[in-house]
């Protein structure tokens, strides 16, 4: 039973097709495309593939993006289903004070985290970065439940808007240094010792609540850049969304009738 699964971002559309919805499922092929070029998946990437049997995504675009990905799947008989954030799932608690409207990026990312922690040890707070265009630091307490977390700019919308509100700050994306000494340097050092000091914050209550001392997970097409200005050691994992959903899809396909 093939399964095809969507990471609909804000900027790029990845996809994974596994040979069974299921963790530690094979994968047979995977892709990605930004977001301006998704109309011609069905006749590139998606041609040559054989239709999958079911499909799970995270959509974090907007509906005018979720309807040309659901044109490009139209030469095959098969009904794409979307994740939203709901009350529990695959051994998650939602904390959030309206559940439905965390994100489903979020959400899922959360999902594959908790589930790679207990497939590597015991169970244990986490703390799990997302970097891409935006930053999520989320918080998760040992019993799985989602305890609340933080969204700040990504280092691309910080640059933009020191950019469009300070006279002469037009410059070269520069180094991370502890001491810069140029604009440049000090814009991407600021930038990046912002995001690991919220990080840390997070790091912090998230230890002080629990007593035990968390487990830190970080993720998304950015987070390669974060890792070296951490303040502590950060486990990089490339595919947490795609865990996730395989999580999702394993559970909902153990819970149909018959």
């Amino acid at each position: 039973m093939s399964f095809l699964a969507l990471d609909v971002g804000n900027t790029r559309l990845k996809w994974t097709l596994y040979d069974r919805p299921a963790p530690n499922a094979a994968v047979l092929a995977q892709g990605a495309e930004f977001l301006e070029q998704i109309d011609r998946l069905g006749e590139s990437s998606w041609a040559s593939l054989p239709e999958p049997d079911c499909v799970l995504g995270c959509i974090v675009a907007g509906q005018a993006v979720k309807h040309r990905v659901h044109e490009q799947m139209e030469m095959w008989n098969v009904e794409p289903r979307w994740v939203a954030a709901s009350d529990t799932e695959a051994g998650l608690i939602n904390g959030y004070d309206y559940p439905a409207r965390l994100g489903a990026d979020r959400w899922v990312a959360m999902v594959g985290a908790r589930h790679h922690m207990l497939r590597h040890g015991p169970a244990r707070p986490i703390v799990l970065v997302m970097v891409g265009t935006a930053v999520t630091v989320e918080a998760i307490d040992e019993q799985g439940r989602f305890l609340g977390g933080l969204i700040l700019p990504g280092h691309g919308i910080m640059l933009r808007a020191l950019e469009s509100g300070t006279a002469g700050l037009h410059v070269p994306t520069g180094d991370v240094k502890d001491f810069p000494t140029n604009t440049s340097d000090a814009l991407t050092s600021g930038g990046t010792f912002a995001i690991a000091g919220a990080c840390e914050r997070m790091y912090q209550h998230l230890k002080a609540r629990s007593g035990a001392e968390p487990l830190c997970l970080m993720t998304g097409g950015a987070g390669w850049k974060m890792l070296p200005s951490m303040g502590r050691p950060y486990e990089l994992i490339d595919n947490l969304i795609f865990d996730g959903l395989l999580m999702i899809a394993a559970e909902r396909e153990a819970l149909r009738p018959g």
